[in-house]
């Protein structure tokens, strides 16, 4: 009932295991012509320790340096040397791509060291570092973090339905002795599930997607950033979901109300309606990040046996409710009370909606590419995928499903999918690949279709959070930088990714944790940004990473995308 839009979703782990620029040549060139000059692109791998400088002590970058002034391009005086050494290799990693205008590639093999297959420019002599972060810190994470756009729509949703609810308690005080009446709380009730359901459904979502991606370019860039952060529509969902919730706990208490006073229909009704209480108290409560994380196991399947058995339950309490009324003196038929019941139309909704993705179940052939003891790329043909569109695999349709980004291949009508070291079920994939899987519902879309609403994006990604990055950038190529930072990338992905993310973007920085550690992505992807003259970053990195970047960016004024793990 959930899709996830960072495209995984493995059974022990909600994220992608590690959970994508800058020559001026590059930026005046248009697409078309960078795509016929660069034949058969090979990947580079950036070091640290080819700079010669005394001074590094750390491989790590500095999380932020204060300017002089908001144009300085020097560092202060109190600024450490440490933090000068550090951002000077931050500055330095940006560098080779943006002042190495006049680099050569040598004949070396991919795997030959980086120094011997490229000579780079010297930087530039002063490089501005980490801007002070904006606003107060109160403030900025209020904005950022606590009242990010998911919460925003939860909080319209949820606090537009206590507007309804208080109204309709007060002006029914009179006419009802309980309140408002049953029937209109279940109506709520079933209104308010139709929403959380409907905003999960893969031909919603691709609509919403369809429509909002279509934002020309020459609109405002304030206006586009807006429509970029299509995907926190989760808010929606669990807005839905918590405000049903609410609305059903006043049904109880009313239905209980006249039960114990004698004016109600039987105990089983009664039951029913504890059973369908706690079933949607349990689905709220493990849907909660903190539970989710810990329990993700449990939360799927409460969420899908649980979700199924709450929407039966509430056909067999409709159904029982309009039997009692109809058997009052002068009442009309059965049939007929089903029929004027708002509540039977919204389950039917329901009902086709959650029965649809169940439907297109199928089970197709596959071809897996063991790249390595950490990838695999899992081959399908059964049917052509557009940009950004993720498909649910499984070998157990009833118990687990993940998600992961289709890229298209080159005849238009296959299309594979990245699998890497993420838990039990990813990591058996790669040690015993198979050559079937089930495929239920169609693709779906997801955070990255937002990226061709910018001009010019920076694309950031750790591992094997490259798989939906080129899923974006060979269905839709566009002018980009790619910064990817990851583990042996020419031993871990093979030559093809490599290839596939240099043809994407000649000038792609692609860091070996490996040989180099971790670098400061805050640090490069804000010097990317800056130089490159971008419009928004996107980044598809595991969780605490896309929250670090995102949040570095956002506070310092730059637009940031990235998953948010949504309910």
């Amino acid at each position: 009932m959930n899709s996830n839009l960072a495209y995984h979703e493995g059974n022990n782990s909600e994220v992608v295991d590690t959970e994508i620029g800058l020559s001026d040549s590059l930026h005046n060139a248009s697409i078309e012509s960078r795509q016929t000059t660069i034949e058969e692109p090979r990947a580079v791998t950036f070091e640290p320790n080819i700079f010669n400088s005394g001074r590094v002590v750390s491989r790590a970058y500095p999380q932020e340096v204060s300017l002089s002034s908001p144009a300085s391009t020097s560092f202060r005086s109190t600024s450490s040397s440490e933090d000068l050494a550090k951002t000077e290799i931050a500055t330095a990693l940006v560098n080779q791509q943006i002042g190495a205008c006049n680099h050569e590639r040598s004949d070396a093999t991919l795997d030959a060291p980086p120094l011997s297959s490229w000579r780079f420019s010297q930087p530039p002599v002063e490089e501005p570092s980490l801007p002070l972060k904006r606003q107060r810190m109160i403030w900025r994470k209020l904005r950022h973090r606590f009242l990010d756009v998911y919460q925003r729509l939860f909080a319209i949703v949820f606090v537009g339905n206590m507007i309804a609810l208080i109204i309709m308690v007060v002006t029914n005080r009179k006419i009802h002795p309980f309140g408002p009446s049953l029937e209109s709380l279940a109506t709520a009730t079933s209104t308010n599930v139709m929403g959380a359901i409907l905003i999960r459904q893969e031909i919603v979502i691709n609509a919403l997607y369809t429509v909002f991606a279509s934002t020309p370019l020459w609109m405002p860039l304030r206006m586009r950033r807006m429509v970029a952060k299509l995907y926190h529509l989760g808010g929606i969902h669990s807005g839905c979901a918590v405000s049903a919730t609410t609305w059903f706990i006043l049904y109880t208490a009313i239905m209980t109300k006249q039960y114990v006073d004698g004016d109600f229909y039987g105990t089983p009704v009664i039951a029913i309606t504890y059973i369908l209480l706690a079933l949607l108290f349990s689905i709220c409560v493990l849907a909660i990040p903190k539970f989710r994380s810990s329990s993700h196991n449990t939360f799927e399947a409460v969420h899908r046996f649980g979700g199924w058995l709450a929407i039966a339950l509430f056909w067999v309490e409709t159904l029982l409710v309009c039997s009692g009324q109809s058997k009052a003196p002068g009442a009309d038929s059965l049939g007929i009370i089903v029929i004027k019941t708002p509540t039977f139309w919204l389950l039917l909704i329901i009902t086709f909606f959650i029965i649809l993705p169940w439907i297109r179940l199928q089970k197709v052939r596959a071809w897996p590419e063991v790249l390595s003891d950490h990838v695999v790329r899992i081959h399908f043909n059964h049917r052509e995928v557009g940009a950004v569109l993720g498909v649910r695999i499984t070998h157990s349709p009833l118990t687990e499903w993940h998600t992961f980004a289709a890229i298209p291949e080159g005849n238009g009508s296959s299309f594979s999918v990245i699998v890497s070291d993420a838990g039990d079920w990813t990591k058996k994939q790669i040690a015993e690949p198979s050559n079937a899987y089930w495929i239920r519902g169609i693709p779906v879309a997801g955070l990255l279709r937002m990226a061709p609403v910018f001009k010019r994006v920076i694309i950031v990604a750790t591992g094997s959070g490259i798989g939906p990055c080129l899923s974006l950038l060979i269905s839709h190529p566009m002018s980009c930088r790619i910064l990817w930072s990851t583990p042996n990338p020419l031993q871990t992905y093979g030559e093809g990714i490599m290839q596939a993310v240099m043809h994407a973007d000649p000038e792609a920085m692609v860091i070996n944790t490996k040989a180099s550690g971790r670098p400061d992505m805050v640090a490069l992807t804000y010097h990317l940004f800056f130089k490159s003259k971008a419009e928004a970053v996107f980044i598809i990195s595991n969780r605490f990473l896309t929250k670090k970047v995102v949040y570095g960016m956002q506070s310092r004024g730059i637009p940031a995308y990235g998953p948010i793990w949504d309910s």
